[in-house]
């Protein structure tokens, strides 16, 4: 494991560099000027969208530690509870990698989450306490009602019904502590900005609207807007954007400019917004706007024998000549640039360029190896880049258990598991299959820990899940099938009874009628069968094994065991 004193330095070093001369870089806000309304927010929107993503969802605590920890002291920095938690703490028990933005609120289902940008945007990400994460849930922000008692309030977080007029159709909502209510006003700014070409989960549409502008709709933009006004900028928010910045090369501008969410939704709307500062370069000057100087590129934790890959956003703008890059010190061996030059005109480009790299470490523990990149046009030092990641031996992980679910509501459920003690989980992944009838829809879902709350129950007649671990982005065998019904759905299985006779090598339906959709799954989970119709004694010949049988009229699950 990495040492907390490795990290402690780095930390240190990193709250004396900002603390002492933070500062936005010249150049980099200059096409907002002039910009209104629609074209400014899409003008941010341009600035902002391409960053150098984090390399892996599990190496998120680690660069936690460069973003969240109180100064001069080796706990989280907390901003859902008052708890004084250790650094050392396991993610996943005691804490959680905390989307703000729920993560549900994208188009999940069109792709694996982990596909996303936004997923692992430390910009929104934060560390927080597990049981106040999964009280948040995936509700809007928004101010609870004091008719009634609150549905989970620790000092830090509250969630109970919203007051009139706010949830946006939602029974709860979620409300920050005071302290961080323009924090986290700040950060749905930037994700509707950085993310306005997204289609949002139609589900969860409680605080947005689906278009570039405004995008969120009418109540939010009221409450974010007075969250933003009542609660200004923090040193904390300050110092927490130099430092994502000099992982990601990309900046949260609503912190920087506070007052830009008046010109875009606010009272300040139809007029041309005008940099500050003294932030605008001479005319054809050569910037160089991403990396900036000490940007670290942190591969996590890499099993031996595998290739972790990353990539580094360059942008500039006015540049004449190429860009050269070279790794130079420590372990540069084990790690491999894909282009070694970049031509001015993609640097130049609205786009910028990505730069991939790949960590293929050949010893284990703790490598790491400096970029530099050159350029004849820039009278400023040329950035160095830092490159950093771990080799551990391949972990040999085995199948958790799925257990029953509890919690079960219209909308909702809590998904359970079990996972053997002595294991390291980075996090789980959830395999939910929603079935309507004949049809059924499988996505993925990463999960911090058991229970995990599943949302959009209502969206399907049942439901089944299992689970996996994962630890250095390998992943355990699948566990069992758990089965999830609506309370009531029982009339059909009493009309329609199924039952399943067995014999060697055979199995045997007894049913009063035919029926649809008949689903065989062995004991992993795996769906190994599906017969369209099934009809009084009709045999299929199958292997010698343990399954489950389900049909689109019998929902609770048959088992049978062939011998």
């Amino acid at each position: 494991m990495k040492t907390t004193s490795y990290y402690a330095i780095a930390l240190l070093a990193l709250l004396t560099a900002f603390g002492a001369a933070a500062e936005i870089p010249a150049g980099y806000y200059n096409s907002l000027n002039g910009k209104r309304d629609a074209e400014l927010k899409t003008a941010v929107y341009q600035i902002i969208r391409n960053f150098t993503s984090v390399s892996s969802y599990n190496s998120l605590p680690e660069y936690f530690r460069r973003t969240d920890v109180r100064p001069q002291t080796n706990y989280w920095w907390d901003m859902y509870s008052d708890m004084d938690v250790p650094t050392n703490i396991k993610f996943g028990t005691y804490m959680n990698r905390e989307h703000s933005f729920p993560k549900s609120w994208w188009g999940s289902t069109e792709a694996t989450a982990t596909q996303y940008k936004a997923y692992t945007d430390l910009n929104h990400l934060y560390p927080g306490e597990a049981r106040a994460n999964q009280a948040k849930s995936n509700y809007p922000l928004g101010e609870v009602s004091t008719s009634g008692s609150p549905k989970f309030n620790n000092g830090v977080s509250k969630v109970g019904a919203p007051v009139s007029g706010q949830g946006g159709g939602c029974a709860y909502v979620f409300e920050p502590d005071d302290e961080y209510k323009g924090d986290f006003a700040r950060t749905y700014f930037y994700m509707v900005t950085c993310y306005q070409d997204y289609h949002w989960a139609s589900g969860k549409m409680y605080m947005l609207q689906q278009n570039t502008y405004p995008t969120l709709n009418q109540w939010s933009v009221n409450l974010l807007l007075k969250w933003s006004r009542e609660d200004k900028v923090s040193d904390k928010e300050t110092m927490r954007n130099e430092a994502v910045y000099a992982i990601q090369n990309n900046r949260n501008p609503f912190i920087d400019f506070p007052e830009l969410a008046e010109y875009i939704w606010g009272n300040k709307k139809g007029e041309a917004f005008t940099v500050s500062g003294g932030l605008t370069p001479p005319a054809g000057k050569a910037i160089l706007l991403a990396p900036v100087a000490d940007t670290a590129v942190d591969f996590g934790q890499v099993a031996i024998g595998t290739t972790g890959h990353a990539s580094l956003f360059v942008r500039g703008e006015n540049l004449k000549s190429a860009l050269s890059l070279f790794t130079f010190g420590g372990d540069k061996a084990m790690f491999e640039l894909t282009s070694s030059s970049i031509s001015a005109s993609l640097v130049n480009s609205a786009d910028g360029y990505w730069l991939d790299i790949n960590y293929k470490p050949t010893a284990l523990g703790i490598h790491e190896t400096k970029v530099q990149i050159i350029s004849d046009d820039l009278d400023t030092a040329p950035p160095v880049v830092t490159l950093r990641g771990e080799c551990l031996e391949m972990s040999v992980l085995t199948a958790c258990t799925a257990l029953d679910p509890s919690d079960i509501t219209s909308e909702s459920y809590s998904a359970n598991w079990s996972t053997p003690d002595d294991e390291v989980v980075d996090y789980w992944i959830i395999t939910r299959t929603k079935y309507n009838g004949g049809a059924q829809q499988t996505e993925e879902i990463l999960a911090e820990g058991s229970p995990w709350t599943i949302d959009g129950f209502g969206e399907s007649e049942y439901e089944s899940y299992s689970v996996q671990s994962v630890r250095l982005n390998q992943r355990s065998p699948m566990s069992n099938v758990v089965f999830v019904r609506h309370a009531g759905i029982t009339g059909v299985e009493v009309d329609q009874p199924l039952t399943v006779e067995t014999y060697p090598g055979l199995i045997r339906f007894k049913c009063s009628a035919p029926q649809t959709g008949c689903r065989i799954y062995d004991i992993s989970g795996r769906e190994i069968m599906l017969v369209d119709r099934i009809d009084q004694d009709m045999d299929i010949v199958i292997p010698l094994g343990v399954y489950f049988i389900i049909t689109d009229q019998h929902h609770t699950p048959v088992k049978v065991l062939v011998r």
